[in-house]
């Protein structure tokens, strides 16, 4: 399975450490939480979120490398998180992380959960059909993997800014 993430263009893909600042899905001291996307707009639009950029110069002044990154295709435990919760505000983010704790101490390392960052329905993508059309209404999903990642390989798609179409897709703090 082939998912998606951003990174600084000057760090690799992954973490490797325990040095990662709290998420959604992990507090400080929690780490490493590698935090992938089913589709390239909900990589950028968990970042444009997450820097909280809100408007066209913000996010041509962004610099970030999209990485495609192949995981495996374990499927995790149905989620028992609110939607609420799961695609709430930073006053969500300690429900969502001693739910990861929970589950990462039942022994499991994965989380797969409704993207906080997209709108409904913003993860669609695009199609051809007399020209680039939008794709169907989905929602996005945010994949997270408690583990160091050594085995999984990542390609390059992009560096530079992210696309002005994901700041209109993107649900802001």
């Amino acid at each position: 399975m082939i998912v998606f993430r951003n990174a600084d263009p000057r760090w690799p893909f992954l973490w490797e450490d325990a040095g990662q600042p709290a998420g959604r899905y992990n507090a400080a001291s929690d780490g490493p939480a590698q935090y992938f996307a089913d589709t390239p707009d909900g990589a950028w639009a968990e970042f444009i979120r997450h820097a909280e950029i809100a408007d066209l110069d913000e996010l041509l002044d962004a610099k970030r490398s999209l990485w495609g990154v192949e995981i495996t295709d374990d499927v995790p435990a149905t989620s028992a998180l609110p939607l609420a919760i799961a695609t709430g505000d930073r006053n969500s983010y300690p429900a969502c992380q001693n739910y990861a704790r929970s589950l990462r101490n039942k022994g499991q390392n994965r989380i797969d959960e409704r993207s906080a960052a997209l709108v409904p329905g913003g993860a669609r993508g695009q199609r051809v059909d007399k020209g680039l059309q939008e794709g169907p209404a989905r929602d996005g999903t945010i994949i997270v993997i408690f583990d160091y990642l050594p085995e999984n390989t990542g390609w390059c798609i992009s560096t530079g800014s992210p696309p002005a179409h994901v700041l209109a897709i993107t649900k802001q703090f």
